[in-house]
């Protein structure tokens, strides 16, 4: 593993972390000022900082208490100033409504080096469909 895809691995890491600790402000330290996000939730475009912060507050106030952020079969891709990363992630908590619930979600990443450090400047999760039902798909097993 060479050194950006270290300190991108870092980064992703940090991210999910923040994420679980509902630290909005930590979160988008993670993020270039003119990033792009596209989330499952409308509008489902989100860019610059403003944008997307709200739509984090959103998703934490969702939940009542911590939320649990699981990595896997993430990959790393590093150029000289330009990395991406595309994984799965399980999102689970208790909701505001009682509801215990577990979802699978993609998760493709940019980022761009700027200085010495790594900023994601676009983000694009996603929802697995069951093609058969055209529902989203749910884990079973959590």
């Amino acid at each position: 593993m060479n050194s950006s895809e270290f300190q991108v691995r870092a980064l992703l890491e940090s991210r999910v972390d923040a994420s679980q600790a509902k630290d909005v402000d930590r979160l988008m330290s993670h993020y270039s000022s003119d990033i792009v996000y596209y989330d499952v939730v409308p509008p489902m475009r989100y860019t610059g900082h403003e944008q997307v912060r709200r739509n984090f507050v959103r998703w934490f106030g969702e939940y009542n208490g911590p939320l649990s952020l699981e990595t896997h079969d993430l990959t790393v891709m590093t150029g000289s100033d330009a990395a991406f990363a595309h994984m799965l992630h399980l999102d689970s908590g208790t909701r505001k409504n009682g509801l215990r619930s577990a979802m699978w979600v993609r998760s493709t990443v940019c980022l761009r080096r700027s200085g010495s450090s790594w900023l994601i400047t676009h983000e694009h999760i996603s929802l697995p469909i069951n093609p058969e039902t055209l529902q989203a798909w749910f884990p079973t097993d959590r």
